[in-house]
């Protein structure tokens, strides 16, 4: 079921028609810094740590790109991503490489950078071509705009 989500996911993004959170309300920018008690840990990666005005130039050609969100689904629902991405388990990645397509720029989310991160060092070593890695929380901090999903209503419901 996670595959097959996945597998329609990336058939949509290929054809720039994914459309997510269209609908879903915009979580407002942070008005302040983040905490002054927040240190974040060293960056250890090679893959780029990317700010927001290079975030915002790459989402500037959403053709030309794919944005790969690593984090867990209470993590979306509770921080939201951006408008359009694959959700990808960074555990999960290595045996999913093969529907990533190859021919997009590659942008890699995490909360605040450091999975994203390990995912663009994997991604780069598979010849993947990345931009860099961007933690959502850091983006809208900085005054990017994150949208919040909403969960699907149930069959059930209906």
């Amino acid at each position: 079921m996670k595959l097959h989500r996945i597998l329609i996911a990336l058939t949509l993004a290929a054809s720039g028609s994914l459309l997510w959170a269209q609908e879903a309300a915009p979580i407002a920018p942070a008005a302040a810094a983040p905490s002054a008690t927040y240190v974040p840990p060293a960056w250890t990666y090679k893959t780029k740590q990317l700010n927001r005005t290079q975030v915002d130039a790459l989402l500037a050609k959403p053709n030309k790109l794919v944005i790969i969100d690593l984090r867990r689904p209470d993590e979306l629902v509770k921080y939201g991503s951006f408008p359009i991405y694959l959700n990808v388990q960074l555990k999960e990645l290595p045996n999913l490489l093969a529907y990533i397509p190859k021919d997009r720029t590659i942008l890699t989310v995490s909360n605040r950078a450091h999975r994203a991160g390990a995912a663009g060092d994997l991604l780069t070593s598979k010849g993947y071509k990345v931009a860099g890695a961007t933690g959502s929380e850091d983006y809208r901090e900085a005054g990017g705009t994150i949208v919040r999903l909403e969960a699907p209503a149930s069959a059930a419901a209906k």
